[in-house]
């Protein structure tokens, strides 16, 4: 049981490969290089092989593919889900303009908040017949401000001010306004893609009705929501998940069935990967590749 992954001797430039026993998570070799080439010459200098535990690499599907044929190649789960969350945003994302409608309305900022507060403080002395100069060191503020607050008629006149000079289209601000907040989506597409990702129990009662408002609203988000509950099943591994898999998509590699039926994964080499990165901080300008082969094979 091999588990491959690669890690950068220097970014973008160089890497190496890490052979690790999926089983046992030891330290079996270190390659100086990750290329296909390399790593089908050390599989056909050590047969015996049977499960091979891999990222999305190509380079080594290929060379599993042409030394051992009949081994399974075993997709890492983690990678699977990951690559389902960036389709799942992109689909919230696309079709952001349906669920939006259905959303609370955009929240007010703190700034209009304290505005629409201090307006009504203003008028509340203004009532009790105190004047705009002892208004105004009350609250700290300029007497021209107190003034403001005192000619609006409404809060929403002092919030809703220009910031220009008057123009032609000020009659209609707030029929423009009214349509720019009802088209623009309540929250973002990656918070919805997050309650989407989320296991239903570990929702609160407040994010499961927001997400069912929203979902229920576009049927496309509907469907999406059962394709991601559908997939997040499959991600504990059982016999029969293959057919299951079938199911969910008309076809399917077979790297990824071995990923959602076998119980052996990537995530022994990934966390060995990341001690190799540590070891190589710790390296960092000193001696070469043959030393740091031996920590890592010893370490």
């Amino acid at each position: 049981m091999l588990g491959v992954d690669d890690f950068a001797l220097r970014r973008r430039h160089r890497y190496a490969t890490i052979l690790i026993d999926a089983q046992t998570r030891r330290r079996v070799d270190v390659l100086p290089e990750r290329g296909a080439d390399a790593l089908e010459a050390w599989l056909r200098a050590h047969p015996g092989v049977e499960v091979v535990c891999r990222d999305r690499s190509g380079a080594y599907a290929e060379a599993v593919t042409r030394v051992l044929p009949d081994a399974a190649q075993v997709a890492d789960r983690w990678h699977l889900w990951h690559n389902l969350a960036e389709a799942a945003r992109q689909g919230v994302a696309a079709h952001s303009a349906c669920w939006a409608k259905a959303g609370p309305p955009p929240a007010e900022s703190p700034r209009a908040t304290t505005t629409r507060q201090r307006w009504h403080q203003v008028h509340d002395l203004l009532d009790q017949g105190v004047g705009l100069l002892d208004c105004a060191r009350r609250f700290n503020l300029a007497l021209n401000t107190v003034k403001r607050y005192a000619r609006a008629p409404e809060p929403d006149r002092v919030i809703q001010a220009p910031a220009f000079r008057p123009t032609l289209v000020d009659p209609y601000r707030d029929y423009l306004k009214g349509r720019l907040d009802g088209d623009r989506p309540p929250m973002s597409a990656r918070r919805l893609t997050r309650l989407l990702l989320t296991r239903p129990d570990r929702l609160t009662d407040g994010q499961r009705a927001l997400l069912d408002r929203l979902t229920d609203a576009c049927p496309e988000m509907s469907a999406l929501e059962a394709l991601v509950r559908g997939f997040a099943a499959l991600l504990t591994p059982a016999a029969g998940n293959d057919d299951r898999l079938t199911d969910w998509i008309t076809s399917a590699r077979a790297a990824v069935d071995a990923g959602l039926t076998l119980p052996f994964h990537n995530g022994g080499t990934e966390g060995v990967n990341t001690t190799t990165k540590k070891i190589m901080r710790q390296m960092h300008g000193r001696a070469g590749f043959t030393l740091l082969r031996h920590r890592i094979l010893l370490g």
